[in-house]
Parts: structure tokens; C-alpha cells; sequence
């Protein structure tokens, strides 16, 4: 494996010379919560007061839209934002993807995904879920994988800042700054180690 730089600065450095981009690739971790929140409670009231979900369809979708995000967190995180091309600008779509959030692991502003690459996804999933599942199942589905990709991105921030008393939290934080400090090949699951057991890239105990 080889050796990676890390920095322990809690500086954000520059990665674009544009005045315009350079601010959309930073983000206060709150952002995603007031984003999103309505959005989640928006599908939630369309599964209940529209849909009239009833509790075996709600709970089966709530269900299979977690389970969902986490494995596309495991294989975004794995075959996506691990992937680095050899040519020189693979490495670095590759940087302002992934590479400097393990080069600046306590920029403040780069842990949680920018709205101008989380709302076409958003929108990319939805419509996915649209074309594949029942109509009455869609909004409960889609607003279980939104809460998880929330719950990843708010997790990841407090991973890196803040100190971690709970059991399940601390055991998120261990797995995760292993990946960090440790070996990079293994431990891609944030909010679950789930997948990371099943396909065999976890910690060894």
C-alpha cells in the first residue's frame, strides 16, 4: 500500500483557480439538513395521506430504501470514489472527488457532499425508483434512501469533529478512521459496516 500524505490541518486548502467553483466545492454541514429534511418529510406525507400506504408496503419500503443507501454508499465509496486513473486528469477528477478528503481529513468544509452533486443524484435516484417500483411504494422508498444518505452525511461529519460516547458512534468512528489512518483499501462503509463484512474488505479483528 502505498504512502499517502495526510494533512491534520483544519483548513480548507484551494483546489480551483475559479472564483465560481471554488465555493461550490465547500459546504457548512448543515446545509444537507435543511435541504433535505423537507424533502424527506415531503415523500413521507405522500406515502401516508396520498399513497395510504398500508403498514406492511410502508415498513417494506422504509426497509428496502435504507438497506438500498447503504450498499450504494459502500459501492460509491468503493468502485467510485477509490477508482484513480493513471492519466494526469483521472488523478485529478480523482482529487476533487475523494482525494482530498483523504489528503484534508479535518477540512471542515469538504465533509459533506456539495448540493450541485447531491440534488442531480437525488433527482437520478428518484427517477430510478420511479421507473423500477410500484407507484404506491416510491415515496416511502425514496424518502428512506434519502434519510440514509442524510444520516451518512451528518454521521461523517461528526465522525471527524466530535467525540464519541455512544457505543454504536464510537464503533462508527473506529471503523471509519481506520480507513483513514490505517489502510484505505479496507473499511468503505461510513454508516454500516454491513457490506464491508460480506465482501470481505473490513478490519481484520
Amino acid at each position: 500500500m502505498k504512502k499517502q500524505y495526510v494533512s491534520n490541518s483544519q483548513e480548507s486548502t484551494p483546489m480551483f483557480k475559479s472564483p465560481l467553483l471554488e465555493p461550490l466545492s465547500k459546504v457548512h454541514f448543515s446545509v444537507p439538513l435543511f435541504i433535505y429534511i423537507p424533502v424527506i418529510g415531503y415523500f413521507l406525507y405522500q406515502a401516508i395521506a396520498v399513497q395510504h400506504n398500508s403498514i406492511s408496503v410502508f415498513l417494506s419500503s422504509l426497509a428496502g430504501g435504507l438497506l438500498l443507501w447503504t450498499i450504494t454508499e459502500y459501492v460509491l465509496h468503493r468502485f467510485v470514489f477509490h477508482f484513480e486513473p493513471q492519466s494526469t486528469w483521472g488523478q485529478r477528477l480523482h482529487f476533487i472527488f475523494h482525494g482530498v478528503h483523504h489528503d484534508y481529513p479535518n477540512d471542515a468544509l469538504r465533509l459533506v457532499m456539495p448540493p450541485s452533486v447531491s440534488i442531480p443524484l437525488a433527482f437520478g435516484f428518484y427517477w430510478l425508483f420511479k421507473s423500477l417500483l410500484p407507484m404506491n411504494m416510491v415515496p416511502a422508498f425514496f424518502a428512506a434512501f434519502v434519510s440514509g444518505y442524510l444520516f451518512y452525511d451528518i454521521s461523517h461529519y461528526a465522525l471527524h469533529h466530535l467525540p464519541m460516547k455512544n457505543g454504536f458512534m464510537k464503533k462508527m468512528k473506529q471503523h471509519h478512521m481506520r480507513h483513514h489512518y490505517q489502510d484505505s483499501t479496507k473499511g468503505y462503509g461510513v454508516s454500516s459496516s454491513l457490506w464491508d463484512v460480506l465482501f470481505r474488505s473490513d478490519f481484520d479483528k
